[in-house]
């Protein structure tokens, strides 16, 4: 083989040599670039997932402290409910108009206080701002249980006029609570002197009956009404009446007539339970 041949075949070599350093070049590049990530780029991803995992704990954390929160605000409403009787059964909202920063929502609420229910319908229009939220009440309308109908529908015209529930919720509690009284104390004195004390309405009625138990038809009323005016004032207003036969009033007419006075001269020194029970023991003496 002549020189020339042998140089041609070792170019060829050559020219094969460097392709092939060149095409494995690109192939271990297009690996490094496929398989391995520079280091800035591996802290990039980590740190990347520890925001994820933390961002999910963080989640549980919150779902956890709503849980509590909720807890608490329950356990709080529990306590108002029985701390004060206003106990709410029934509660719905509906939006009838979100523009902008003006929110109109449309609410139902029924409950009871003590043994009086009521129940309540209004719009709460809310304006928000850039410092602050304010809300007004309007299209109020109140239903209450009450045997005082006038007093009480008179309170309830006067609350739906100014849509005040905050006076309307005092001073519901407020009559509600004297209501209750009332009941509780009637019950006691029924339940103590059962032969001179009746209930001619029950339990929910404004008077007791005392009756004498020989057969004298000597007889006393104790009328108890509750008078709530339309600023939400409560007032107990108590006073006697009586029935007594014909020869017992002849024989006692100073002392009858003089009843019904000294009686609210008891309420002044005495209180409302002492003066009753002091008219019941006097009652069941008379012969």
């Amino acid at each position: 083989m002549d020189n020339d041949v042998c140089q041609t075949y070792e170019d060829e070599i050559q020219l094969l040599e460097e392709e092939i350093k060149v095409l494995t070049e690109k192939y271990e590049d297009n690996q490094q670039e496929s398989t391995f990530f520079s280091d800035e780029e591996i802290l990039m991803s980590i740190k990347s997932l520890q925001k994820e995992f933390q961002g999910e704990s963080k989640g549980h954390e919150s779902t956890s402290d709503l849980k509590a929160q909720l807890e608490s605000l329950e356990a709080d409403l529990s306590f108002l409910m029985n701390f004060t009787g206003i106990k709410f059964r029934r509660h719905s909202k509906k939006t009838v108009e979100k523009t902008g920063n003006r929110t109109v929502q449309k609410h139902r609420l029924s409950g009871n206080c003590h043994s009086l229910s009521f129940q309540l319908e209004f719009q709460l229009l809310e304006m928000q701002n850039k410092e602050s939220v304010s809300a007004v009440v309007t299209d109020l309308g109140i239903i209450m249980e009450s045997g005082e109908d006038s007093d009480v529908s008179k309170f309830a015209l006067s609350i739906e006029e100014h849509g005040d529930l905050l006076t309307f919720f005092r001073s519901f509690l407020t009559y509600a609570e004297w209501y209750e009284h009332r009941r509780r104390t009637f019950l006691h004195f029924k339940t103590k002197y059962p032969d001179v004390v009746t209930l001619p309405e029950g339990l929910l009625g404004d008077h007791i009956t005392l009756r004498n138990p020989t057969p004298s038809g000597f007889e006393l009323m104790v009328v108890w009404k509750i008078r709530i005016d339309e600023e939400g004032r409560t007032t107990p207003v108590l006073d006697l009446l009586t029935k007594v036969p014909e020869q017992v009033l002849e024989q006692n007419m100073a002392t009858i007539e003089d009843a019904p006075a000294r009686f609210r001269s008891l309420l002044l020194l005495f209180g409302i339970e002492a003066a009753i029970e002091n008219l019941i023991r006097a009652v069941a003496s008379k012969t």
